[in-house]
């Protein structure tokens, strides 16, 4: 088995491979001042929760947008399945043509995306990655990483709106019931909601002006699952991509 994790700001997605198969996708908070001890306990309780054993894994890959994560992350995984980890960063084949400026600063999650999106879906792809930020990749016919755009995420927005204003409150959201608002709290949820749907749709077309008529569009992220079904584009919902691209890259490297 293959144990993978996807290191975000705001939350960790654990999964475990057999045979190209995906166990389970779990989720626990990002934590900056957890110790390698706590984050094993943590990995531990997941892998007990979908009744997966510790043993028999033969290895470990993880993705980290977090550096300072980086090695406690991989001490946790040694501590516990007692196999070294893979950290997805300069070294590592990923097969993936980047065209960006800098290819050595484009973000881990963004390669893993990237190289899931292209095993999985017909390039040219548009990846939308809603998370603690907002992330569209753009990739080309040929299987190119072209660049992408990069905006506040929804989390991020409905904090600043809360905290910057006097009147408006923290709110909770999962669906939007109309599209004007007769409360604030209607009115917030309609407005991050159906707001980022049409960003998205507005977007879409923008890239797809580049890309072709008949890119793909993929969304995935913690809050695909909220907005995607608001969006008018035809939208393909893969929660799991950035994980199945860890998986990808660890066969590569094996």
């Amino acid at each position: 088995m293959v144990f993978t994790a996807d290191v975000g700001n705001t939350n960790i997605v654990l999964s475990a491979y057999d045979n190209d198969t995906r166990l389970f996708s779990s989720r626990i908070q990002t934590e900056a001042n957890k110790t390698s001890d706590q984050y094993a306990i943590a990995f531990n309780s997941i892998l007990h929760l979908n009744g997966i054993s510790t043993k028999g894994f033969d290895g470990a890959i993880i993705s980290c947008v977090v550096p300072p994560l980086q090695t406690t992350l991989r001490n946790a995984v040694q501590k516990l399945l007692g196999c070294h980890a893979l950290i997805i960063g300069p070294g590592i084949k990923t097969g993936l043509n980047i065209k960006i400026d800098n290819p050595a600063i484009l973000g881990s999650d963004l390669v893993c995306g990237a190289v899931a999106a292209i095993k999985k879906y017909k390039p040219p792809i548009i990846v939308f990655d809603l998370g603690t930020a907002t992330k569209i990749s753009a990739i080309d016919k040929f299987g190119s990483f072209l660049g992408c755009s990069i905006l506040p995420g929804l989390g991020i927005s409905l904090h600043a709106l809360s905290t910057g204003t006097a009147q408006l409150p923290h709110i909770d959201f999962d669906s939007a019931q109309n599209v004007i608002g007769t409360n604030s709290v209607d009115s917030m949820k309609s407005g991050i909601i159906f707001g980022t749907a049409s960003m998205i749709d507005g977007m879409t077309q923008k890239f797809r002006s580049i890309l072709g008529d008949e890119a793909t569009v993929v969304s995935t992220g913690g809050f695909s699952a909220v907005i995607t079904p608001y969006c008018e584009t035809d939208i393909i919902l893969d929660p799991s991509l950035v994980t199945d691209g860890l998986y990808l890259i660890y066969l590569k490297n094996r």
